[in-house]
């Protein structure tokens, strides 16, 4: 493997992992925004309160994401399985 292949094999591997986490991490972000305005606005302050209905929707997120996600990893794997082999 010549050291140019390696180094887009990384690139590419870092690239593959941010897209998979983005659809995760975006929906994450929203409604711990959302969560936050809505317990700075009504006073409540439980921590608990706050973290249940984050982790549903990341839970939510997760189901719908995977299969996309899944099939990004193993599209990545073939081809770092190409460039290894040399094929």
């Amino acid at each position: 493997m010549a050291q140019i292949d390696l180094v887009e094999l990384v690139r590419q591997a870092i690239l593959t992992g941010a897209m998979v986490l983005l659809p995760v991490l975006s929906v994450a972000f929203l409604s711990s925004l959302f969560v936050g305005l809505l317990q700075a606005a009504t006073g409540i302050h439980e921590p608990l309160v706050g973290m249940v209905p984050r982790l549903a929707v990341m839970a939510a997120a997760l189901v719908f994401a995977m299969p996309w996600m899944i099939e990004q990893m193993v599209e990545f794997l073939k081809i770092s399985a190409s460039v290894h082999s040399g094929f």
